[in-house]
């Protein structure tokens, strides 16, 4: 019986069970610092496109394009840095950029809820919050910053309520197992961080 329910709304998800999948595996390939990671990425933002623009959550769908972008050059700029150090090496975030981002993460979130509210998307500022600071994460994460899953952390807890609301049970599960991974990363890359500099020494 539960066997079948679960078959059942698999064949009836299966594009977001795809998302779900793929999206776990590049994360975790992204805690270990490995290139591999950017091109599973790709086919999870592509993958979650699709499914957030079916469930009518319009910043979410439009978070995915930049996604794509930003996966993109989190590629180009991890490669750069492997040819150039041979591995992918953590980089400090200053105070300055911490400040910006922040900030640019909040006048973000107003200009895309107001889009939000005149397209008539599901919980326009709230979508658009999370979204606008998906996107700081994300550019901390293709420069290598640690404080990505920080901030990660506290998006993901934000969204797992969110796709409940919406009924993505399985987007809500996966969000919840991401807080998991995000704390992996977190004491990977403070690791990676702290043997640096002996390293060079």
């Amino acid at each position: 019986m539960i066997a079948s329910t679960i078959a059942a709304y698999l064949a009836a998800h299966w594009l977001e069970a795809a998302g779900f999948l793929a999206t776990w595996i590049g994360i975790w390939l992204t805690t270990r610092r490995t290139l591999l990671c950017w091109p599973v990425v790709l086919a999870a933002d592509l993958l979650y496109l699709f499914v957030f623009y079916h469930a009518r959550l319009l910043s979410d769908a439009l978070l995915q394009l930049f996604f794509v972008a930003f996966t993109l050059y989190g590629w180009w700029h991890w490669w750069q840095g492997v040819r150039e150090e041979g591995e992918v090496r953590v980089v400090p975030l200053d105070k300055r950029s911490l400040l910006l981002a922040l900030l640019a993460g909040a006048v973000g979130s107003f200009l895309l809820g107001q889009l939000a509210r005149q397209l008539h998307a599901a919980l326009p500022f709230l979508d658009a919050t999370l979204t606008s600071y998906s996107l700081v994460a994300s550019w901390w994460q293709a420069r290598k910053h640690t404080a990505n899953w920080w901030l990660w952390i506290l998006v993901d807890l934000v969204y797992i309520g969110e796709y409940l609301y919406k009924d993505l049970w399985l987007t809500a599960l996966l969000y919840a197992g991401l807080i998991g991974l995000a704390v992996l990363g977190l004491r990977d890359w403070n690791r990676a961080s702290q043997s640096a500099p002996a390293a060079a020494a």
